[in-house]
């Protein structure tokens, strides 16, 4: 089933790449056969133990409940992280409405949004300069779809924050879904994340349709 990676698969795809992933990893999945469970492996794994890592997530898609649920069940308590300062999560499906409901634009709000994780950034390597840090975005397609199609402000946003984790050695996770796009050409969005990607990682349905027990295929490659 396509709800766990195999034994190394992840581990040998970043292999030199970084405790976090590397420098950025780019999930691609489709409506069909979603990429969500590699995103929950990816955080857990940059949550380990005892260390004082720490996860920055911008979610577009679902509320802090719904990965706490399904992170937990994994063994990984987001609430606890969230406590501990090791999680701050920004639930977009909020903060985009209420920034609406003051007058911005979406251009307002991504800039303000960056300048919150650009903080955040720097603050939590005021306080340990060795921790690591990882930017998770989840998703790029819904965030396209908040910028009203603009493909060139979320590639923007996108741009600065791979400028950021750069420059402090921090990774960036992004989950994107590919067949939103099947009836064109691949956008220059797509083309873009896939240039600027260390690890791609597509999960796509199996050639020959769905079984009773496995849904679909992982790949892993480095750019």
């Amino acid at each position: 089933m396509a709800n766990a990676l195999p034994p190394n698969l992840l581990e040998e795809a970043i292999d030199g790449k970084g405790r976090g992933g590397g420098r950025m990893i780019l999930v691609e999945d489709s409506v069909e056969t979603t990429g969500a469970f590699v995103l929950h492996h990816l955080v857990k794994r940059a949550l380990p133990p005892n260390s004082s890592d720490v996860v920055i997530f911008l979610s577009f898609a679902y509320p802090f409940s719904h990965y706490d649920r399904v992170l937990r069940k994994m063994g990984c308590n987001l609430s606890v992280q969230r406590d501990n300062k090791r999680l701050l999560f920004f639930d977009m499906l909020k903060l985009e409405q209420l920034d609406r409901d003051r007058g911005k634009t979406i251009d307002d709000i991504l800039i303000s949004l960056y300048g919150e994780v650009q903080k955040a950034v720097e603050v939590c390597l005021s306080h340990d300069a060795k921790c690591y840090i990882t930017l998770v975005v989840d998703d790029v397609s819904l965030m396209e779809v908040d910028a009203k199609g603009s493909s060139n402000l979320v590639l923007d946003f996108l741009h600065y924050c791979y400028s950021l984790t750069s420059q402090y050695g921090s990774s960036l996770i992004t989950l994107s879904h590919e067949d939103v796009y099947s009836t064109m050409d691949k956008p220059n969005l797509l083309r873009q994340l896939e240039y600027l990607a260390d690890v791609v990682i597509k999960v796509e349905p199996l050639g020959t349709g769905l079984a009773n027990d496995v849904h679909g295929q992982v790949y892993c490659g480095q750019t």
